[in-house]
């Protein structure tokens, strides 16, 4: 009797062993993916704000807090539930769950195909936006069958749901009515506080939008921003999140102040948009000269920002609005976010070169081909197709490439900020030796993308271009060494061609021709996988501690 207490003694000790073993290696597995976002503190020049716009930063700052909660719902149906959950269990384990889902918006790790990190639940792929156990197939064959319904369901700005045995389409002004009311007050709120009118217009719109879920008003209004220190956009932009039909939009917020002295000098370059337009290389029919010319464009410094753009990879710069009605009335606005650049220069890009890029060609990266490839690749979502039309039909290319769209999209945007950039020093904007900075400055940012996660959009689109331009031989890659090298006789001419490829699936709405490109290219190759596994030291990206909550603590 004694020996089987014993027994049972020992496998009990035991099975105590392995599971604290267990949960050693979960917190260090957890910590290692915390570790791969580095801390670092975003300042901005409050100098610039006098008192009154002070007070509407500090409105502001609150509902693009709101934009958080909303977009924590639009990324997983059960994300609130998970959150109050781990707030409540207050456990070590629980406590590095809980960092992490914050940093990712949920439990699916966003660098590594959306995997879950907690729990066992694979995450939708229409994200909340649909109902989780609706498929592709279901939401197409309710559309065919009801061609009414067609305008509500692929809207950017409803929700996807099911009444009895029907599906139908919900108002984002009506599902999420509550947070959006406290949202628009808020806004209406600082817009007492601006002695700016057309900030005053813009919030005052922003605010109505959100209540009417017409947004083209306000978008209108936020191009026609004039002599303002407060740049903010706020709402519904992009549809990464929806990866069924990049149909959806997510909500997000970036608050900043215009820096004058960088904004002056990027002056020059809106004056040459129609001709990037004419010198694009595809099919002369297709040229697109009917989005607006006025094209602002201005550096910032990002004071905090929210929602969708502030889920794991934060963002470098932005191309807004996307309303291609917006766009031919008016073109869209590039914001370069200048305090953004600067800390992933530093952080990222420098380290990552120096591991990936052969001395000479390492030698040649310099922050301003980093900060002005930024800029281009803005620029360059603003150009191309945009509306089109497919055997006599009007439509849309992002209506037409469906879930493929934003993978092509900024795989578009860095190929033509490649090729724009040479077109610039062609027009005597940037000195010759420009170019040499270029190629490797941009070779190296492709190991800051697709550590990313090449199934997410800025991952894809650069691991596209790396394979492509590896090729056929743009770029070259030493087994021996494992380091890369530029071919500068050869790459302009492959960017060109990527270009051309990629622009005309844009431009005939090519579904197909989409998904081959992205099958045969946004993979994970072995010169691609030897190199990010020497990288596994350096932060994948920050993790902003931004100076507005430090200081009002919100």
């Amino acid at each position: 009797m004694k020996y089987i207490f014993v027994l049972l003694g020992t496998a009990i000790l035991l099975l105590s062993c392995n599971v604290r073993k267990e949960g050693d290696i979960m917190k260090q597995s957890l910590q290692e993916k915390i570790n791969q976002f580095a801390n670092t503190e975003i300042k901005y020049d409050e100098s610039l704000l006098n008192n009154r716009q002070k007070i509407v930063v500090e409105k502001l700052y609150e509902a693009a807090k709101i934009m958080d909660e909303i977009f924590l719902d639009q990324v997983y149906a059960k994300n609130i539930e998970i959150k109050n959950e781990l707030e409540k269990k207050d456990t070590n384990e629980s406590r590095l769950v809980l960092n992490y889902f914050n940093i990712m918006f949920g439990p699916f790790d966003r660098l590594d195909d959306d995997k879950p990190f907690y729990g066992q639940t694979e995450k939708p792929a229409g994200a909340n936006f649909y109902p989780e156990d609706m498929t592709k197939e279901e939401f197409l064959n309710w559309v065919k069958d009801h061609p009414e319904d067609e305008k509500a369901f692929t809207s950017e700005f409803t929700m996807i749901r099911r009444d009895g045995d029907k599906l139908i389409a919900i108002p984002y002004s009506e599902y999420y009515a509550e947070p959006l009311k406290r949202a628009a007050a808020l806004l209406n709120e600082a817009a007492e506080y601006t002695d700016n009118l057309t900030l005053k217009k813009y919030l005052l719109t922003r605010a109505a939008a959100f209540l009417s879920n017409n947004y083209y008003e306000s978008d209108m209004a936020w191009m026609d921003l004039k002599d303002h220190t407060i740049e903010i956009v706020i709402g519904p932009y992009e549809v990464y999140e929806d990866e069924l039909f990049n149909y959806k939009a997510a909500f997000e917020c970036f608050l900043t102040i215009k820096d004058p002295l960088e904004s002056k000098k990027l002056d020059v370059f809106a004056q040459f948009l129609d001709d990037i337009e004419r010198n694009l290389p595809n099919a002369e029919e297709d040229k697109n000269f009917n989005r607006g010319s006025e094209s602002p464009m201005m550096v910032v410094q990002e004071i905090f920002s929210a929602g969708d753009t502030k889920a794991g990879v934060q963002t470098l710069a932005f191309n807004l609005p996307n309303d291609e009605r917006v766009r031919e009335a008016k073109g869209s606005k590039k914001v370069m976010l200048k305090n953004m650049h600067e800390a992933k220069f530093e952080k990222q890009l420098i380290p990552i070169a120096k591991i990936v890029l052969n001395e000479t060609d390492f030698a040649n990266v310099t922050f301003d081909a980093f900060f002005n490839h930024t800029l281009m690749h803005e620029m360059s979502h603003g150009v191309g197709p945009g509306k089109i039309t497919i055997d006599g039909r009007e439509t849309e290319v992002k209506k037409e490439l469906k879930e493929t769209y934003s993978k092509i999209e900024e795989c578009k945007a860095d190929v033509l900020g490649m090729y724009n950039n040479v077109f610039m020093i062609e027009k005597s904007v940037y000195p010759k030796e420009f170019e040499k900075t270029l190629w490797p400055t941009f070779l190296a940012g492709i190991f800051r993308s697709i550590r990313f996660g090449i199934s997410e959009a800025h991952g894809a689109g650069n691991a596209i271009i790396f394979n492509y331009l590896l090729e056929n031989g743009a770029y070259a890659y030493d087994a021996s060494t494992q380091k890369l090298s530029v071919n500068e006789d050869k790459i302009y001419s492959i960017v060109k061609d990527l270009a051309n490829k990629i622009l005309v699936i844009q431009a005939s709405g090519d579904y197909e021709g989409a998904k081959a490109l992205i099958e045969q290219y946004a993979v994970e190759t072995e010169p691609m996988r030897a190199l990010v596994k020497k990288l596994n030291t350096i932060p994948v990206d920050i993790r902003p501690i931004f100076q507005i909550e430090q200081t009002l603590g919100l």
